[in-house]
């Protein structure tokens, strides 16, 4: 780590700290207005941060009790669509979605998977076709995360289907309430209804609403890889959500210990496991602060991110014998405030409700969800190639739709 934390009498902790004085418990509105939302955002946006300005404000923020923002309540908002409206949007699109982004007043959700297209993205076949000063949307997207609770969506779509699959693509902003447009709810084994099937039925979508050119979907869809805040805080097991390592260690030690010698191994595993990971993610910002740009790192750590995550949730319900097998168990003792909240809406019943009301729902519902770790976001199979290929140097896959339009390469796939 070749990087030193700002020191506690650096000028930006003081200016901010004068601020959090005066601002004591600030809202999203307030703090998009002070620029610290998105800090290293230009501005009048941000403040131009540079990322060791942003560790300054992460660090201040979290100590001054700052928890929720739009920036947790707003994640696509805030990380995906505005970062590429940022980027690519028009003047009336910046003015007009911006400001509401940030203040937490109108909630986003992504609209990119496919029943047919998950993990080979490029390949989706939802179209918009121009028609005079709008476009025609036919098509479906899956796995809409909060699309029931949001106003307004990040779609990606098909709008020449004669030009290689990477090519063809266009990025939209869509009203969720437009007609034609219909949800149909997903309830996963958590019992929790946080996603969604989209279904486009003939939508008329005012061409306003296309982001920066047609044919340049793909490469703004990534645009948020490159937009990503620095920050020391994402331990939380379920994708950065929920308890961590460290909360399972704690309470296993307030409840006494534990004698069992395998037990004993597996939880120093899960120690050693959680230390790695915080120092991978150090390593991230470290090429980060020294103007690098961070390699295989971020898929190593999603790969040892998200299997630890399914080993929290496994061991703590292990940890409590056969009643592991029952809803709601787990180890019992209060988490932080700040791993109380799942990677989806928590539906299991809290304190007196619960057949284990010592007990937090966050680990039934953590097990419950933690399969879901390796396939979301790009699976742990996706994930792997990028190492073979950058770490190892392995060759890339064949592809056999390579030089082929995506209307030759569907043809090809599905005679019929």
């Amino acid at each position: 780590m070749d990087f030193d934390f700002p020191a506690e009498d650096d000028p930006r902790r003081i200016e901010l700290r004068s601020w959090l004085s005066e601002h004591p418990s600030p809202t999203s509105a307030e703090l998009h207005e002070a620029g610290l939302l998105v800090p290293h955002w230009p501005r009048p946006w941000g403040v131009e941060a540079d990322p060791i300005h942003q560790l300054i404000i992460d660090e201040e923020l979290k100590a001054a009790g700052v928890k929720e923002t739009s920036v947790s309540t707003n994640p696509i908002g805030v990380g995906w669509a505005a970062p590429t409206i940022l980027l690519a949007g028009s003047d009336w699109q910046k003015e007009r979605f911006l400001p509401k982004i940030f203040s937490g007043e109108e909630q986003w959700c992504q609209l990119f998977s496919e029943p047919d297209s998950g993990s080979d993205l490029a390949s989706l076949s939802t179209r918009a076709v121009r028609d005079g000063d709008e476009y025609i949307i036919n098509g479906s997207k899956i796995w809409s995360s909060g699309a029931h609770h949001s106003e307004y969506g990040i779609l990606i779509a098909r709008t020449d289907p004669d030009v290689p699959k990477h090519k063809g693509i266009s990025y939209f902003i869509i009203p969720m309430d437009i007609p034609g447009l219909t949800l149909s709810p997903i309830i996963d084994m958590t019992t929790a209804h946080s996603f969604n099937q989209t279904f486009f039925d003939d939508v008329r979508l005012p061409a306003k609403y296309l982001v920066g050119q047609e044919g340049d979907g793909w490469r703004l869809a990534k645009v948020t890889l490159a937009n990503e805040r620095v920050s020391l805080s994402s331990s939380g097991s379920l994708w950065g959500s929920g308890p961590s390592a460290g909360d399972l260690l704690n309470l296993v030690r307030n409840s006494g210990g534990n004698n069992d010698p395998v037990m004993r191994q597996r939880i120093a595993n899960l120690f050693i496991e959680s230390e790695v990971l915080r120092l991978n993610r150090l390593r991230t910002l470290s090429a980060r602060l020294n103007g690098r740009t961070p390699g295989a790192e971020a898929s190593v750590q999603k790969i040892m991110g998200d299997e630890h995550g399914q080993h929290v949730m496994e061991l703590a319900k292990d940890l409590v014998g056969t009643s592991g097998m029952l809803s709601g168990s787990g180890p019992a003792g209060e988490i932080p405030r700040r791993s109380q909240r799942g990677a989806t809406e928590v539906n299991f019943p809290r304190g007196e409700g619960s057949q284990f009301p010592e007990v937090d729902p966050l680990w039934h519902y953590g097990w419950l969800f933690a399969p879901a770790l390796t396939l979301g976001g790009g699976t742990f199979a996706v994930q792997r190639n990028i190492v073979a290929e950058l770490v190892l140097g392995l060759p890339r896959d064949i592809h056999g739709d390579a030089g082929m339009t995506w209307s030759e390469f569907r043809t090809r796939k599905d005679p019929s």
